[in-house]
């Protein structure tokens, strides 16, 4: 990042020549080194550049499932964290607006019509006595148009003066060291910023409609297992009742065997609560009531993984709009410190109290006669303000030092964002494959075991054992595959969620459009 402390030498030398004898002049300022250059690949992926993965609607699509993109396309239009952030967009806009009004003139037109009423006691000693030396000052003066008014309590004679005025009045601080530009730009930075944390809230957003719904497929099998455990374990408990009956069980191997259902059954309202609060989650990050959402997808299983190609590190950190705004925030930050280096020098001022017209009487209000001006120059040098300018110079200097350090960890964490949604894919996908076979293994035990119970040939323990280690392999493997959904979500966020410099440039230009266009009549 250029440094723009170096971009008004001479002035700021003579500025320093001119106050050193009264506010001091120790402004130098080290910048904090930002360099950070990211590594040529991640540990985890091929190295070769790849394209961003595409927008939000884009990659739903590629799990196969038409609902998830529904959700997504409800999500991107009615969230209200997305809307808030729109709406901080706007903010921001208008404070860019307001930082800007100093570089222009200030005008207004201050218009009046004066009119005082002298009382007859002042203008007069006596009644009848016609006008004193007051109300002839009035007229010689020209301060008003003297009228006289007949008062019915007595013969003392009242006097109107009207005045009317028509003029402008302006003011303009010459911006000699850019202290408004300065505040302008920083403004216009931080609107930039407020458009990037409009995209890492709809990345946001979007990767937790995607782990909330993978969370509801989830639920919904992890219910089906529940039942049909409790189904198997029901079928496994009528048997031992019935070797019960014949005197081939004891009462101790019921109770084992229904102590089994009864905690798969145990199971059932957990997962209920779970599902119908995932459902409820998700109506709200769809911006709708929880009773209006209904849920057609079925299982987990029956979506696509999809394949990701993370592209090189230098690629991924231009790809993310956490790192913009983080960057946009720093550059700001620069021009703040430069309006508060400004501060210590001169401020010059030209101020135009008064330009119109003024009479007593209005048919002459339009003669060349009754122009009337003003026009004042000032120029303001700070001596001694107990430090306070000082202060605001060290503040702002600590105010980039601690956004440098976070735009540097925005940085690290992205690379590491990405790093560990690449290692939670692959090894999810390397325990997907082994909790499978532990499941198809665990099924082949129960299958014999079920088969020698009903030849009476196996102990009540074994067949205990044997069901928990089934039922317990099939919940492992369906929660490994919600964490292999869930890391694709959070490679989805780490990639930058389909934002691109090229989506990037766009947005700003088209932000500035807007800001120059929606200026109106006055700028």
């Amino acid at each position: 990042m250029r440094s723009q402390l170096r971009s008004r030498p001479f002035l700021a030398l003579a500025a320093c020549v001119a106050v050193s004898g009264l506010a001091g002049c120790n402004l130098d300022w080290e910048k904090p080194d930002l360099s950070m250059p990211p590594p040529e690949r991640f540990r985890e992926a091929k190295p070769r550049s790849a394209p961003p993965i595409g927008a939000a609607h884009d990659f739903s699509a590629r799990f196969g499932s038409r609902e998830l993109v529904t959700l997504v396309d409800r999500a991107l239009e009615n969230n209200n964290d997305i809307a808030a952030a729109v709406a901080r967009i706007q903010e921001a806009d208008a404070q860019a607006r307001v930082s800007s009004a100093a570089l222009w003139p200030s005008l207004s037109t201050p218009n009046t019509f004066q009119q005082t009423r002298i009382p007859g006691t002042a203008l007069s000693a006596s009644p009848g006595s016609g006008s004193s030396a007051l109300a002839q000052s009035y007229r010689q003066s020209g301060q008003g148009n003297v009228s006289s008014a007949s008062s019915s309590s007595s013969s003392f004679s009242a006097q109107r003066v009207n005045l009317w005025k028509l003029g402008l009045t302006a003011s303009y601080t010459i911006d000699f060291w850019g202290v408004n530009d300065d505040a302008s730009k920083a403004a216009r930075l931080l609107a930039n910023a407020s458009h990037f944390d409009r995209n890492v809230v709809e990345m946001t957003t979007i990767a937790s409609v995607f782990s909330t719904y993978f969370i509801v497929l989830n639920a919904q099998d992890l219910l089906r297992i529940a039942h049909d455990n409790v189904r198997i374990a029901t079928e496994v408990l009528n048997a031992i009742k019935f070797r019960l009956q014949v005197g081939t069980a004891t009462v101790f191997d019921v109770a084992l065997q229904e102590t089994v259902v009864d905690t798969q059954r145990a199971n059932i309202p957990v997962l209920e609560e779970t599902l119908h609060q995932q459902r409820n989650l998700l109506a709200v990050l769809l911006g709708q009531t929880p009773e209006s959402l209904k849920t057609t997808g079925s299982s987990l299983k029956s979506l696509h993984f999809p394949s990701v190609q993370p592209g090189l590190p230098s690629e991924v950190l231009l790809r993310r709009p956490d790192v913009a705004e983080a960057e946009a925030k720093l550059a700001s930050e620069e021009f703040s410190v430069l309006q508060a280096r400004a501060a210590f020098f001169p401020t010059f001022t030209l101020t135009a109290p008064y330009y119109g017209v003024q009479s007593i009487v209005t048919k002459y209000l339009l003669q060349p006669e009754a122009i009337a001006w003003q026009l004042v120059g000032g120029i303001a040098q700070p001596i001694f303000d107990g430090y306070n300018l000082q202060g605001q110079y060290m503040l702002q200097q600590g105010k980039y030092s601690e956004l440098a350090a976070n735009y540097r960890k925005q940085i690290l964490t992205s690379l590491s964002d990405t790093e560990n949604a690449l290692i939670a894919i692959s090894e999810t996908g390397k325990e997907l494959k082994i909790d499978q076979e532990g499941v198809d293994a665990a099924k082949r035990a129960l299958d014999a075991a079920q088969a020698r119970l009903r030849e009476g040939t196996i102990d009540i323990v074994t067949m205990s054992t044997t069901q928990n280690t089934y039922f317990q392999n099939l919940y492992i493997l369906e929660q490994t595959r919600l964490l292999h959904f869930q890391a694709a979500s959070s490679l989805y966020q780490a990639l930058g969620g389909g934002w691109s410099p090229t989506t990037r440039e766009k947005e700003i230009a088209a932000a500035n459009a807007a800001y120059e266009a929606d200026k109106g009549f006055f700028p």
